[in-house]
């Protein structure tokens, strides 16, 4: 019996296998857009002229942060239907999910309900960046 660990936050997914106690990274998921600021995402404003005296420029955002929102929900759908993917296949017999607060919350919303009745643990914690013995020890208890 197979446990998928996926370890994500809104720009980078990791996903990872373990058999016995054993780790393997199988895939990564890759969303630049995730690490952009809002006023990066929205390009309604024209373009300055280079002949326009330079002043102090302020970055443009929603209050809410609406296109942040929309990549991140892009992203935790995209990872969830790789996860989908993997039980299709009866790849994936378990599964656990590490990521920051906001994101797993995402991350749990886009999951169809049979995978989701696959998590066994979630873990509220950013490891997107960590080794593979950091990523090791924080779910070695996690059965």
């Amino acid at each position: 019996m197979t446990t998928y660990i996926v370890v994500a936050d809104a720009a980078r997914a990791r996903i990872f296998t373990r058999d016995a106690l054993d780790l393997t990274e199988h895939d990564s998921l890759v969303h630049a857009e995730g690490r952009l600021h809002e006023g990066d995402l929205v390009t309604d404003r024209r373009g300055a002229d280079v002949h326009e005296s330079v002043s102090t420029s302020v970055r443009s955002s929603d209050e809410d942060g609406a296109a942040s929102q929309h990549e991140n929900e892009l992203f935790a759908k995209k990872v969830a239907q790789r996860l989908y993917s993997a039980r299709v296949d009866n790849s994936m017999a378990k599964l656990i999910m590490v990521a920051p607060p906001k994101f797993l919350g995402l991350l749990r919303e886009k999951l169809d309900n049979t995978t989701h009745k696959l998590v066994i643990h979630t873990l509220a914690k950013d490891l997107s960046k960590a080794s593979l013995a950091d990523i090791q020890n924080a779910v070695s208890d996690l059965r």
